[in-house]
C-alpha cells in the first residue's frame, strides 16, 4: 500500500511514528512537509529514515498570521503550497493522509475528490479547544468529514468532538500523538544517581520537587501555577519543596517577576533547554504538574510518563482520560486556584507512593508507543480503502 503523509509541520516526537508506519507499508511511505516550518534537525531525521520519500517543500504563501502562543482560533490564516498537489500527485498513493482539518489538508481534499483516493485525517481537537471555534471555521470542518473515509484520532476527548461533526464512529481509530516513548525510556535509564544528586545540588532543590516543563505563555496556565503555588508553600512543611519550570518564552520575565515579589525561593527557572536533556530534567524531579488552560494533548505528559513521574494534570488537557489514572496521579481545574492548592497538597501527603505511581506511569506510557500509533494509522487507512471498494 503506498501511503502519502501530507503533514505541514511537525517535530521529533513524529519521526519514530513516520518509521514505524513506513515498516507497515513495506517501505512505500512518502512523508510531504513544509522546508519553511519543520526544524533543520528533524528534517534530517526524518530523511535519515525516508530517504527521498521524506519531501520537504518551500516557497509556501501566506495570507494572515497564525501564533502558536494563542489560544485555538483566536486568529485567521491562510496557506497556499503551490507545489503540493503536484507533490502529491508524482506519489501515486493509495491512501492519502492528511494532519487535522486545517492547512495542508484542504489540498489533500481536493486531491481526494478530483481523484477518488481514500482519505484519511488524523486529529486532535476536543470540545475544550474548539469552544471559540467561529461557525465558518465549524462548517467547514463538517464539510471536509462528508469527504473523509476515515480519522484516527488522539484520544477519547478527540473522538467526541469528531462524532459531533457529524462523523461516524465506525471509522474513527484511536491513538496516533505520541511521544518518543522508546527513546525516553532508555535515556532516563542512562541517567545515573550520581547525576541526579548533583544537579538537585546545582539547582538547591529541596524535598518533593514538582516539575513544570513546556512553555511559558498564557494558554499554558503557569501563572495560575505559580498564584496557587505561593498560597500552598505557606505552611512550613509545604515550604521545603520545590517547584522546578523548564521552558522559555514570552512570559519568563513576568513569572519571575513573580517569584521575586512573593519570595518564592523554593521556584526554580532554568529556561529553555535541548530535547536531549529532558531525561535528566524529569529524572531530578518527584511529580510532574501540568496546569494547561488548553491542549490536545501535551507530548511532556507521556514524556514524563516514560521518565517515571506521577502526573497532576489540567482538566483542560485532552490526554488525560487515557494517561490520567487513580494509580499514577490526579486531574485538577487550574483556574480553581484552591483546586490546585488542594491537588499539590493531597499529593505531598501521599509521598510515600509517588515512586509505586511513577512506575504505574511507565506502565501505561508503555502502552502509547510510536509503534501503537503506527498501526492505529494503519488500521485508519485499511478502513478508508475497505470503504471505497
Amino acid at each position: 500500500m503506498h501511503v502519502t503523509y501530507v503533514a505541514r509541520s511537525f517535530l521529533d516526537y513524529r519521526v519514530p511514528v513516520f518509521a514505524a508506519l513506513d515498516e507497515l507499508t513495506g517501505g512505500r511511505l512518502c512523508v510531504v512537509f513544509s522546508q519553511d516550518y519543520v526544524p533543520k534537525r528533524v528534517s534530517s531525521k526524518v530523511t535519515g529514515v525516508l530517504g527521498t520519500r521524506a519531501i520537504g517543500l518551500s516557497g509556501e504563501w501566506q495570507l494572515g498570521h497564525h501564533d502558536n502562543a494563542l489560544y485555538a482560533n483566536s486568529t485567521v490564516a491562510f496557506q497556499y503550497q503551490p507545489e503540493l498537489l503536484k507533490t502529491i500527485r508524482r506519489c501515486r498513493p493509495d491512501v492519502l493522509i492528511g494532519d487535522g482539518f486545517f492547512k495542508w489538508t484542504l489540498p489533500s481534499t481536493f486531491y481526494k475528490v478530483m481523484h477518488g483516493t481514500p482519505l484519511v485525517i488524523c486529529y486532535e481537537r476536543t470540545f475544550h479547544t474548539e469552544r471559540k471555534a467561529q461557525w465558518y471555521r465549524t462548517a467547514s470542518r463538517r464539510l471536509v468529514v462528508r469527504v473523509t473515509d476515515a480519522v484516527c484520532c488522539s484520544g477519547r476527548l478527540c473522538g467526541e468532538y469528531t462524532r459531533s461533526l457529524g462523523f461516524p464512529a465506525d471509522r474513527i481509530t484511536y491513538g496516533h500523538q505520541v511521544a518518543d516513548v522508546k527513546t525516553l525510556l532508555e535515556r532516563s535509564g542512562q541517567v545515573a544517581e550520581q547525576q541526579i544528586q548533583e544537579r538537585r545540588s546545582d539547582l538547591h532543590l529541596r524535598g518533593i520537587v514538582f516539575l513544570y516543563v513546556g512553555r511559558l505563555i498564557p494558554l499554558k496556565g503557569v501563572m495560575q501555577l505559580l498564584e496557587a503555588w505561593r498560597i500552598f508553600s505557606r505552611e512550613a512543611g509545604n515550604a521545603r519543596c520545590s517547584l522546578l519550570i523548564v521552558g522559555g518564552g514570552p512570559q519568563e520575565a513576568e513569572c519571575r517577576a513573580y517569584c521575586i515579589e512573593n519570595d518564592l525561593d523554593n521556584v526554580r527557572m532554568v529556561g529553555p533547554i535541548d530535547y536531549d536533556m529532558l531525561p535528566i530534567y524529569y529524572r531530578s524531579s518527584d511529580v510532574f504538574v501540568m496546569p494547561t488552560l488548553e491542549d490536545n494533548w501535551s507530548l511532556v505528559v507521556p514524556e514524563a510518563m516514560a521518565c517515571g513521574l506521577p502526573i497532576l494534570c489540567s482538566k483542560y488537557n485532552g490526554c488525560w482520560p487515557e494517561l490520567v489514572r487513580p494509580e499514577n496521579g490526579w486531574v485538577f481545574d487550574p483556574l480553581d486556584i484552591s483546586d490546585t492548592v488542594n491537588i499539590l497538597a493531597l499529593c505531598l501527603s501521599k509521598r510515600e507512593l509517588l515512586q509505586s505511581m511513577g512506575e504505574a506511569s511507565r506502565h501505561i506510557v508503555e502502552n502509547h508507543t510510536a509503534s501503537q500509533a503506527a498501526n492505529a494509522i494503519m488500521e485508519a487507512c485499511s478502513i478508508a480503502v475497505k470503504r471505497h471498494q
